[in-house]
């Protein structure tokens, strides 16, 4: 099972018999195109399918059809191997992961040529990323067994090549370079010592793949771990020489569509896709057997028990994605008491009540109670995973409710935590403080929610939260974090602009830009960083080009209290308006009203929706009942 896993991406439904009268019926949809290319995507296709699927989508683009909700990406592809069929491939997994994606390709062995040369179709095209497709040939490679001295030479110059290729993209493209680790042939001349020779070609290729993380990426860039990967599935499959000397595939074609999977969700994740909340089933997917039936101690959960331990692999899978930032949650048909019985009285288990942030255990059914779960912790129900033993239940959620990624399981336990982590829902480019804390940041919200519902005064309640809101020029510590807020925030984004590492660093340095990053505590605990502002200087005018907010903390007076900040700040620059624009997307309508809440005036709206706003400085705005702390702030402003 475990290799026909990763290779038929056995996560996914298997495609229907009439996938292909399916794609050819795709422009024939009224307004509904990008949302039908996404479905097609989201089954396991073969190179064939992925082919014709990216074909599909080639032809709505001629067509002149929209493939929203699919955000765009443009995305270069360069290498030393045959890419054509690879990057059709891409396009199709994007559109898995709600990514309207074009490629750009080069020739044949032009890598180098094509990153440096300013007048190249890639730098001509101004992709927003680019992925370096490099492989252990791109480059001399000599092996010197035992010569220390001339395979610290061999490394230093591919990491310089590479480093080149880097420096031409960043200039010509300002493009996020995505570098690949490089997969070692699986041949050895040593046998196990080949790791510990220096000068071998395992050696080289493992210093080289040390020295792209240390030394040629740069904040903003992002790692393909290839070398993972290949030897997930096995180096000797993943390399084929017949193919590589017939036809320069840089890996055996099989593994195609899970390469241009595991790519495809490193730009989701750069376009802020990745899922943020596991909805777990209880009965037979964290224990085994029914917890209304069998009782506490009748319960599989235990160490020595084989069918026991394949439940804590779940259990200790959910709590590590925990730890790194995944919100947890239940919705199970069970009664609440019964339900969480196990979690506060079973001895093995190791998901704990305190871990979930809501836990929903009633009769209705699983598709009403998730759309509970993601209303509770203001998500999208895109940023759900599903994770149930029963195909009943699995089929119900993803007819009502497309948006939610539901893997399939197989029938043997033993295999849920594999299949979930092969499944790759929560690919995360970094992990920072904030994201260690987020799950209880969103379980504390819940429970504010649930304290909210209960008050019968509002303004009591805000008061009573003892908030604290604190704000700061975007900094080099705040950095990563900030970038990750402006990428990922979609529904509280009012112009869904895009920012790497690299820009935000810039931003922080332009005298004509006021940048703000904004923090919240309160009695519950801290909230982290929760919004996000940058101000253009035009004349006696600032313009809010960007302007953000986690939806976490709506309804507490954050925006009036950032609104002052802005205004506070204008005025000891000298400026006499704001001017806001909102710039409608298919996630962010609950924005739409938002400069004309906070006493804007609209002055302008073009055809696409797109709304214009100003407020004089010396404008009266409200106070919520917070107290402010500025950091690193007057300073700047003055």
């Amino acid at each position: 099972m475990t290799p026909q896993l990763f290779t038929d991406l056995a996560w996914l439904l298997r495609p229907p018999a009439d996938f292909g009268r399916r794609c050819r019926s795709v422009t024939e949809a009224g307004d509904s195109v990008g949302t039908q290319i996404r479905a097609l995507a989201s089954y396991a296709l073969d190179g064939n399918q992925l082919l014709r699927l990216a074909r599909t989508i080639e032809a709505a683009r001629n067509a002149g059809r929209s493939l929203q909700p699919l955000a765009p990406l443009r995305l270069g592809v360069i290498g030393n191997g045959t890419l054509d069929v690879v990057a059709a491939a891409l396009v199709a997994s994007a559109a898995r992961h709600g990514i309207d994606l074009t490629c750009i390709t080069v020739e044949y062995g032009q890598a180098m040529q094509a990153a440096l040369a300013a007048d190249s179709a890639l730098s001509r095209a101004r992709p927003d990323a680019v992925l370096v497709a490099t492989d252990y040939r791109a480059f001399p490679l000599r092996a010197t067994p035992g010569d220390r001295d001339a395979a610290n030479h061999t490394v230093e110059a591919w990491l310089g090549n590479l480093a080149r290729i880097r420096d031409g993209i960043r200039k010509n493209t300002g493009a996020v370079c995505i570098f690949q680790t490089l997969a070692p042939p699986p041949e050895g001349l040593f046998g196990h010592s080949d790791r510990t020779l220096p000068g071998t070609t395992r050696w080289l290729i493992d210093a080289i793949n040390r020295g792209v993380v240390e030394h040629v990426m740069q904040p903003g860039d992002v790692l393909l771990d290839v070398a993972a990967l290949a030897e997930t599935v096995g180096l000797a499959e993943w390399h084929s020489p017949a193919q590589w000397n017939m036809a320069k595939l840089p890996f055996a074609d099989i593994f195609v569509p899970l390469y241009a999977e595991h790519v495809a969700r490193v730009l989701g994740a750069l376009r802020g896709k990745s899922r943020k909340c596991l909805v777990l089933d209880l009965d037979n997917t964290l224990w085994g057997g029914v917890i209304g039936d069998d009782g506490i101690e009748g319960i599989r959960l235990a160490q020595g028990d084989a069918v026991g331990e394949a439940y804590l692999a779940v259990q200790n899978m959910a709590l590590a994605l925990r730890q790194r930032g995944i919100v947890l949650a239940v919705a199970s048909k069970n009664t609440d008491e019964t339900a969480r019985g196990p979690f506060r009285r079973h001895p093995e288990m190791l998901l704990r009540e305190d871990h979930i942030a809501v836990f929903q255990a009633n009769w209705t059914d699983k598709a009403s109670n998730i759309k509970a779960i993601a209303e509770a912790l203001s998500f999208g129900l895109d940023a759900l995973v599903f994770l149930d033993d029963n195909p009943m239940e699995r089929d119900l959620v993803r007819k009502a409710l497309p948006q939610v990624a539901v893997p399939e399981l197989p029938d043997d336990p033993a295999l849920y935590a594999r299949v979930l982590a092969a499944a790759g829902y929560f690919e995360a480019l970094g992990f920072s403080d904030e994201d260690r804390q987020r799950a209880d940041f969103y379980r504390d919200n819940a429970r504010r929610l649930q304290l909210q519902e209960q008050a019968t005064d509002i303004d009591a309640y805000l008061a009573s939260l003892e908030m604290v809101i604190t704000f700061r020029p975007f900094d080099p510590t705040g950095r990563a974090r900030i970038a990750q807020l402006i990428n990922k925030s979609n529904q509280f984004n009012l112009t869904t602009r895009r920012y790497t590492e690299a820009e935000i660093a810039e931003l922080e340095d332009d005298p004509a830009s006021f940048t703000l990053q904004v923090r919240l505590t309160d009695t519950f605990g801290d909230n982290g960083m929760i919004s996000a502002v940058v101000c253009k200087e035009r004349d006696d005018t600032w313009e809010i080009d960007t302007w953000l907010m986690s939806c976490r903390v709506l309804g507490r007076g954050v925006e009036d209290m950032v609104l002052r900040e802005l205004l506070h700040h204008a005025r000891l620059r000298g400026m006499r308006r704001l001017l806001g624009v909102y710039r409608p997307t298919d996630r962010n309508g609950m924005v739409r009203d938002h400069y004309a809440k906070l006493g804007f005036t609209q002055t302008g709206q073009d055809p696409n929706g797109i709304t214009r706003w100003t407020l004089r400085t010396d404008a009266a705005t409200r106070e919520a009942p917070m107290e402010v702390r500025r950091e690193n702030l007057e300073l700047v402003a003055g």
